[in-house]
Order: structure tokens, then C-alpha cells, then sequence
């Protein structure tokens, strides 16, 4: 975390050094100045520098430390907190069957949601931007005076060009180059936002939270896979996204593992998600389409002993496993986080993973892997939302805020 890289401006620098130490408090929540000087390299007047910007600023406000039995008598370093409540952003998050906003502040608390399930179809594009404004409208009466929005992110299952929020294909809301960030941007626009809107595929907001704040935390080289109908995964190598040259890698619900299998929606025959998605699992288990609860049904129909809901699970496992391998062969990575509904088969499947991997992946990389479930819960892809959010006051924080207020 040493200050700018050779041959920067004088201005370049400063500019690198409060993004650092702002970011260093989103991400780590209230810090000491001793900290701060420790982590970031710098010395303690730089830092109270940097600080009294930021607190200028309205970003952060430093207080002293509460005072402990035993503390010393020397004077004790202040610490610094970030400013959730006069500082936030939007994160909206679209689900083939629900919409989920929230208002997130600086640091990563959730402050505000709304929360909206329906049955599944195909929502136009207007008709879900309209309830998003609608959450908009609601949790942004309830914000302090004086409150800025920052930013907005929103996450959602389909292939997405990230440098204007063109949703490319979103089948199962039937969306094709559907204008998401710019629709949306317009309607946020007309409430009186006037941050930059970011979207996002699903599964790479997802491995992002996980990455900054869950169970990738402190890991270089993560896999965070998602499952609703059809199944996607985020990667992260070496600390930075992997998203291909156009942002739309990261498919591998449609890596073909069985070419003898059935006929995926894509047009391939035998895809991953053909063989692990919801509708493999409920044609396994004898169950029908339906609400969200129905796979949580065949997990506790498994473990209550029903015989075909376990051969369901079996077979999902034996396939997950055969994927999953192949992608520990693959990327190496030091994580594999299992999202969506395959967070709620995770616990089920897991020992067959393990045992299952044993035969499929290579050893070095084997070993190095570990399979968990997400450290934020079902909240992975809303907080990855509200992370991307965040990107462009974090870079710069000063030249942000220029542009908002």
C-alpha cells in the first residue's frame, strides 16, 4: 500500500493516497491513525492530512478511541470512521422472480431495503425499473438531511456489456439488448440521482463481495458460482476480475460436460447447468416448477430420507463435482464459493464433492481448494452491486464528489 507509483504528480499522489485510505476504512471499518500510518507506509502528519480532507469532505469523522482498564498514559490515536449515514449508495439487484434494493453506506452497512417477489415471467424492462424507482422514492424519504448518493449498482442474471449496462441476453426475463443502465439511469435521474449507474452480471458482483468482505476475504484466487435457473461463476485471479475481452466470460453453465445429455437453452446439448440448474434438480427429484422454496424442498425431502429427492441429489452432486474439478484444474483457485440455490445444496453435497473430487481433479491443485459457502449469505450479489457503486468515489474520491454536490 506504498504511496503512487514512480514518476506520478505531486497531485496523482495525494489523489492515490486518500482513495487508499478511504478504501482501507470502507473495507475495514473505523481505524486508528496508527494503523493507518502503519498499513499505508506513510508517516503521521501525511495521514492527518489525508484525514482532515476526507472529514472535510463529510466522508469520514474522526473520534478518540474509547478509553480501556490498563490503557497507557500516552495520548491515544484517533480513530477514524467512515460515514455510512451521510454517505451511500444504491444496490438493486434482479432476480427472475424478485427485486431486491437497498441503500448501502460507506463501510458496507446495509441502511435501508425493499424486497419484492412475484411469480416468474417475463418482466419488461420498464416495469422493473418503474418499482426500482419506486424503492428509490421510499428509502430515500427515510435518508438523514444531507445525505448523498454516491453511486448504483445493479446485479442481473444475464450477459451484460458493463461500459454502458446493456443487458445482452437475460433470457429467463426474456430480455434481449435490453438498455437496463441507461433506462435506469433516466428514471433514478428524473427522483434527483445523479450518480453514475453501474451494471453488472449477477456472478461477477457476487464473486466481488466475496472477494472485498466474505469468504474469498484475503484470498488472491476465487471461484464464486451462482445458481437460479441457469448457473454462472465469477473469478477472480491474481486479486482481479476475470471477464474476457468484451465482460462477458464467466459462462460456465454452459461448458458442455455431457454431450450425450439434454438440450440447453443456449442451443448446446449437455451444458453444466443442464445437469446441476433448477430444473435438473426438480426433474430428478420428481418435483415441479415453482417458487423459490421448491430446491430448499428437495434438500429437506433428501434428508428426511424421501429416496428419489436423495438419487436428486446424487446425481447433481456427481455433476457438480465433474464441473467443479474442472475448474480447480483450471484456474487453481484458492476458493470455490457456492451462491444462489446452490448455496442451499452445498450442505447436502458436500462430502460427495469432496470424495468425487478426488477422482476428477488434479492433485496440486486439489489440495490447495477450498468449498464453502458465501461468507454474506444470500446478500452476495446485492453487496457486489453496491461495491461496483462505490468503484468511482473510492478511485477518486474528491473528483466524485465534485460531480455530485
Amino acid at each position: 500500500m506504498a504511496a503512487g507509483p514512480g514518476g506520478s504528480t505531486q497531485d496523482e499522489v495525494r489523489r492515490h493516497n486518500v482513495s487508499t485510505l478511504l478504501r482501507y476504512v470502507h473495507v475495514h471499518g473505523p481505524t486508528s491513525r496508527a494503523e493507518l500510518t502503519s498499513a499505508m507506509q506513510l508517516n503521521r502528519s501525511t495521514i492527518g492530512t489525508l484525514t482532515a480532507d476526507l472529514a472535510g469532505a463529510g466522508l469520514v469523522r474522526e473520534e478518540l478511541p474509547a478509553r480501556t482498564a490498563g490503557a497507557g498514559a500516552g495520548r491515544p490515536s484517533l480513530v477514524v470512521w467512515p460515514r455510512p449515514e451521510q454517505v451511500y449508495v444504491l444496490a438493486f439487484d434482479i432476480g427472475v422472480d424478485y427485486l431486491i434494493a437497498a441503500r448501502v453506506g460507506l463501510g458496507g452497512s446495509i441502511l435501508d431495503r425493499r424486497e419484492l417477489y412475484r411469480p416468474r415471467g417475463d418482466y419488461g424492462l420498464d416495469d422493473v425499473v418503474a418499482h426500482l424507482c419506486r424503492f428509490n422514492s421510499e428509502m430515500s424519504a427515510r435518508a438523514e438531511a444531507g445525505a448523498v448518493c454516491v453511486g448504483v449498482g445493479a446485479a442481473i442474471a444475464g450477459v451484460v456489456r458493463e461500459s454502458d449496462g446493456l443487458v445482452r441476453f437475460a433470457p429467463n426475463l426474456g430480455w434481449v439488448d435490453a438498455p437496463l443502465g441507461e433506462v435506469l439511469a433516466e428514471g433514478l435521474g428524473r427522483q434527483g440521482v445523479r450518480a453514475q449507474v453501474a451494471v453488472g452480471n449477477d456472478a461477477d458482483l457476487g464473486v466481488l463481495a466475496e472477494h472485498v468482505r466474505g469468504a474469498a476475504a484475503g484470498s488472491s484466487d476465487a471461484v464464486y458460482l451462482t445458481g437460479e435457473v441457469g448457473v454462472g461463476a465469477g473469478i477472480i485471479v491474481n486479486n482481479k476480475p476475470l471477464r474476457g475481452h468484451g465482460g462477458y466470460g464467466g459462462e460456465l453453465g454452459h461448458m458442455v460436460v455431457n454431450p450425450a445429455g439434454r438440450l440447453c437453452r443456449c442451443g448446446a446439448r449437455g451444458c453444466w447447468e443442464t445437469e446441476i440448474g433448477e430444473k435438473a434438480i426438480l426433474d430428478a427429484a420428481g418435483h415441479p416448477n415453482g417458487p423459490r422454496s421448491t430446491v430448499p424442498a428437495v434438500v429437506a425431502a433428501a434428508a428426511g430420507g424421501d429416496p428419489r429427492a436423495l438419487a436428486a441429489l446424487r446425481h447433481v452432486g456427481e455433476w457438480l463435482a465433474i464441473g467443479v474439478g474442472n475448474l480447480v484444474n483450471i484456474f487453481n483457485p484458492e476458493v470455490v464459493i457456492f451462491g444462489g440455490l446452490l448455496r442451499d445444496l452445498f450442505p447436502a453435497v458436500e462430502q460427495q464433492l469432496c470424495s468425487t473430487l478426488r477422482t476428477v481433479g488434479l492433485s496440486a491443485p486439489r489440495e490447495q481448494v477450498r468449498l464453502t459457502a458465501p461468507g454474506l449469505g444470500a446478500d452476495s450479489t446485492l453487496v457486489g452491486a453496491a461495491e461496483r457503486a462505490f468503484g468511482p468515489l473510492l478511485f477518486d474520491p474528491p473528483g466524485t464528489l465534485a460531480t455530485l454536490v
